[in-house]
C-alpha cells in the first residue's frame, strides 16, 4: 500500500488534472459495479412461489409461470428461468457510462472545484484558514452549488447515455433527485467537515472519491430502485407541499 501510495503522489505532483480524472472514472466505474451487485444480492432474497400453468398452443412449447412476491407479480416464460437467472449478470455498459461520468465531470471539475474554493475564501474573502468560519462556509458553499449540480447532472447524463428520451429523464428526475438530495444532505456535509478541517487542498479531491466509492454505490442503487415505495414517499412530501404554498 505504501508504494501504491507513493507511486499516486507522484502522479499528482507531475500530472494533477489528468491522475484526478483517471482515479475518478476507476472509482465511479468501481461504485456502479458494486451497487449492481448489491442490488442483485438483495433481490435473490427475496421468497418466490412459483405455479407452472401449462397452455395448450400449437407447439405445445410454452408455460405460464406465476412468480409470487411479497406485493407483486411477474410472469415468465418457461426458457427464461434457467441456471442462466440465477447468475449474476453485470450491465458493462453502465459500469462504462457511470466510470466516464466520473472521468468527465467529477474528476475535472472537482479538482479545480476545491482548489478555486480554497483560494477565493483566502484571497478574496481573506478568511483565516482552518478557522470555524473557513470551513463551515466551504462545506455550506459546496452542499448549496457543488452537491445539486453533481446531482443534476448524473441523473440526466446517465439517463441520455443509457438511450432514454427527454420525457424519460424528466420523470426520472422527479423520481431520484430529491431522495438523493436529502439523503445525501445529511451525510455529505459531515464527510466535508472533515475534509476542510483537516485534509490538505491538494489530497481533497483524493479524500472526497474514497467517498465516492460509496456515494456512486448509493447513487446507482438509487437509480435501480425505480418508483420504490420510500421515494414515492419523499416526491410526495415535497410536491404537496409545494401545492400547498401555490395554493395559498
Amino acid at each position: 500500500m505504501l508504494k501504491i501510495w507513493r507511486w499516486y503522489e507522484r502522479c499528482l505532483a507531475v500530472h494533477p488534472l489528468k491522475t484526478q480524472v483517471i482515479s475518478s472514472g476507476l472509482i465511479w466505474g468501481i461504485g456502479d459495479l458494486a451497487a449492481q451487485v448489491v442490488t442483485r444480492a438483495t433481490a435473490a432474497k427475496k421468497k418466490y412461489i412459483f405455479h407452472s400453468v401449462s397452455i395448450d398452443c400449437p407447439t405445445d412449447c410454452f408455460h405460464l409461470l406465476a412468480a409470487v412476491g411479497e406485493d407483486f407479480i411477474k410472469f415468465h416464460s418457461l426458457t427464461s428461468v434457467d441456471d442462466d437467472d440465477r447468475d449474476l449478470q453485470i450491465n458493462w455498459r453502465r459500469v462504462l457510462t457511470t466510470s466516464l461520468y466520473g472521468m468527465a465531470f467529477v474528476g475535472p471539475i472537482g479538482h479545480f472545484w476545491y482548489e478555486g474554493l480554497d483560494r477565493f475564501l483566502l484571497n478574496r474573502l481573506q478568511y483565516t484558514p482552518k478557522s470555524i468560519r473557513f470551513v463551515l462556509t466551504k462545506v455550506a458553499l459546496d452542499e448549496i452549488i457543488f452537491g445539486p449540480v453533481d446531482l443534476l447532472l448524473f441523473f440526466t447524463y446517465m439517463g441520455f447515455a443509457l438511450g432514454k428520451n427527454v420525457a424519460q429523464v424528466k420523470e426520472e428526475l422527479k423520481r431520484d433527485f430529491f431522495p438523493a438530495l436529502i439523503v445525501e444532505g445529511g451525510t455529505w456535509p459531515v464527510v466535508q467537515l472533515i475534509n476542510f478541517r483537516f485534509v490538505p487542498v491538494k489530497y481533497q479531491l483524493l479524500y472526497v472519491n474514497l467517498f465516492c466509492l460509496l456515494d456512486s454505490c448509493f447513487l446507482s442503487w438509487l437509480e435501480q430502485q425505480q418508483d420504490a415505495a420510500w421515494k414515492q414517499w419523499f416526491r410526495s412530501l415535497f410536491f404537496s407541499e409545494k401545492s400547498k404554498r401555490r395554493g395559498g
